[in-house]
């Protein structure tokens, strides 16, 4: 646990030692750079910093995006005390250590923000000691996480604060920083004087994701390994951001968000006959370490669901894809699930299978249940003519065409609408025939019965 004062907040900030993303953190509102759309004039955050009513917050997003930093600067803005707990290192004591303190500074008529870094870390239980402090105002809660605290966070603690989404920094904000701390002499890399060129940060901004602390750390790790040139000063071009930043890092988690939000785009980009975005997105899940097989399974689904009879052997090359991405593993395992990702994403579209289904299902949960017709029935055992089990029922095979009206329902239901896409379409203009003897034959034997 930290407990800052905001002198001790401008100490740690100048502290020549700590890493540079750490010194650069904006110590005001006009050094922060980015989240406009919640902390630009007029919207939301600001509105309530400039009438001084900040209320209990959860700042939500990926990281580098400057929650702790906002929070740093809102117990400044709002003349906050500033406690810190982060929720990997502290427990129910401390947390009601804290409170207590923010009860007796409340007596004094000073308000206090408790910055809970990583409350998604906290349980339920741990997060309920929580709600009476911030119920009674005892505690301006400034909560931060990277989940999404819908899921992570109790209902009551999120009905009882306002939710801001940080989004990923622009390149061009991550490249605003970086100029940033290239020219600061106080806290930056200013004195060192190094030459960055235009495109190594342009790079680290384009490689970071819109994280300005991987940008950062890349950036001074560069200024402090590359060997001064002959008058001294370090010169940072693109080879020398490229080794500094490495491997670009990709943000999955396969538990939350990114993991639910990235396997959604790839069904839809399938869906909606985007093969190139398809393929982008199968190629983000592989390289952040997704399971192929969740994949696969996904891809069978969605060759039922989304293409079905309008084009029937995409369910073929979805299973065939499942079972050669089990068989070689990955890194081979890639190229059979593109090949059916592209396969699909190409294919005619229809859903009238999972509509079909569902239709039926629907009416069996909440219609009356319809009995079996007499002549379908099960009549292979010996006594089953006593009962009129399969009585009057046609071979159809029997028939010109494989075809005889019959009744296999005895209410007429439609429930499946073949589209008018690809193999369906020929499949509709048959059903439609189909339909269209059903019920002309049996309106004749209704009317002689005889003939039956």
């Amino acid at each position: 646990m930290s407990l800052f004062t905001r002198e001790k907040l401008e100490e740690s900030e100048a502290d020549s030692d700590a890493p540079l993303a750490h010194r650069m953190r904006p110590r005001r509102l006009d050094e922060f750079v980015g989240q406009q759309h919640f902390l630009g004039p007029g919207k939301l955050l600001w509105r309530m910093i400039e009438a001084d009513r900040l209320s209990s917050v959860i700042f939500y997003g990926p990281p580098g995006t400057g929650k702790t930093a906002l929070a740093r600067i809102l117990a400044t803005t709002s003349r906050a005390r500033f406690e810190e707990l982060n929720a990997a290192a502290s427990n129910v004591a401390e947390v009601k250590a804290a409170i207590e303190r923010a009860d007796e500074q409340r007596r004094e008529r000073r308000r206090t923000l408790l910055f809970l870094d990583e409350i998604h870390r906290f349980n339920k239980a741990q997060q309920d000691v929580l709600l009476p402090a911030v119920e009674k105002g005892v505690v301006l809660l400034v909560g931060a996480t990277t989940h999404n605290p819908f899921f992570s966070i109790v209902p009551a603690l999120v009905s009882r604060s306002q939710i801001f989404e940080f989004r990923p920094l622009s390149e061009e904000e991550v490249c605003l920083i970086l100029r940033r701390a290239c020219g600061d002499v106080e806290r930056g890399l200013g004195g060192r004087r190094p030459e960055v060129a235009a495109e190594a940060v342009a790079h680290l901004a384009r490689v970071s994701d819109g994280d300005a602390r991987r940008a950062l750390n890349a950036l001074e790790l560069a200024a402090l390994t590359t060997p001064p040139g002959p008058d001294g000063r370090v010169r940072i071009g693109l080879a020398e951001a490229e080794e500094s930043i490495q491997k670009k890092a990709v943000l999955y988690d396969r538990d939350e968000d990114a993991h639910y939000d990235v396997i959604s785009a790839y069904i839809k980009s399938i869906r909606g006959s985007d093969p190139d975005a398809a393929v982008y997105w199968l190629a983000r899940m592989l390289e952040a370490g997704e399971d192929p097989r969740f994949i696969a399974r996904r891809l069978v689904i969605c060759a039922a669901e989304d293409i079905g009879n309008a084009a029937p052997y995409a369910l073929a090359i979805a299973q065939a894809a499942a079972q050669a991405a089990e068989l070689v593993g990955m890194p081979e395992a890639r190229i059979p699930l593109a090949q059916a990702t592209l396969y699909l994403a190409t294919s005619p579209k229809s859903n009238s299978a999972i509509v079909a289904i569902d239709r039926a299902l629907e009416e069996v949960r909440k219609g009356r249940l319809l009995e079996v017709p007499q002549a379908l029935r099960d009549a292979h055992y010996g006594s089953a003519g006593q009962l009129g089990r399969g009585a009057g029922y046609q071979y159809a095979h029997d028939f010109e065409g494989h075809f005889v009206p019959q009744e296999h329902l005895p209410a007429a239901r439609v429930f499946y609408e073949p589209s008018d896409q690809g193999h369906e379409l020929e499949i509709r203009r048959r059903l439609e025939e189909w339909r269209k003897r059903r019920k002309l034959g049996l309106a004749a034997q209704k009317e002689n019965p005889s003939t039956s």
